[in-house]
């Protein structure tokens, strides 16, 4: 993925990072939640298949169909200019099954320990963020320098 650096600036990364942090708050406030996104999904899935509160599944549904729906919006004002994935198809399959066994292994994802758990000083988000963080400098070590 490259980014467009005739049309990005430091304030499209702030803005951005407020509206996450704004959404957080948020849910925490008005439902008592934390804005993890495997965790909503998981409960979103594991709602269907049981006899989960249809306010439950309701509000997990809503926050789902909004991450899904956001960048088709936000598209229309094309802000950034294009994006390009430089990565084929079984490579993203790949990169989003071994993104989904850590998020399980790590009890969470990084919406979850990074922005939720590291604003509530959580000791367990701090160290599954650094764990995220170093895989993520040896992944990019590794397939842009070390195979390249």
């Amino acid at each position: 993925m490259s980014i467009d650096w005739t049309h990005f600036s430091a304030l499209h990364g702030l803005a951005g990072g407020a509206l996450i942090g704004l959404a957080s708050v948020l849910l925490m406030l008005v439902a008592g939640r934390i804005a993890g996104i495997s965790g909503i999904l998981g409960g979103l899935l594991a709602g269907l298949a049981a006899d989960a509160s249809k306010a439950e599944t309701l509000w997990r549904l809503a926050f789902v169909l909004g991450l899904l729906y956001t960048p088709l919006l936000y598209r229309q004002w094309d802000v950034v200019g294009p994006i390009h994935v430089e990565a084929g198809r079984g490579t993203l399959i790949a990169a989003g099954l071994l993104v989904g066994f850590g998020t399980r292994l790590a009890g969470g994802c990084t919406s979850g320990h990074g922005v939720c758990g590291l604003s509530r000083l959580s000791a367990r988000s701090l160290a599954a963020v650094g764990v995220f963080m170093a895989t993520g400098f040896a992944t990019v070590a590794l397939t842009r320098h070390l195979l390249a």
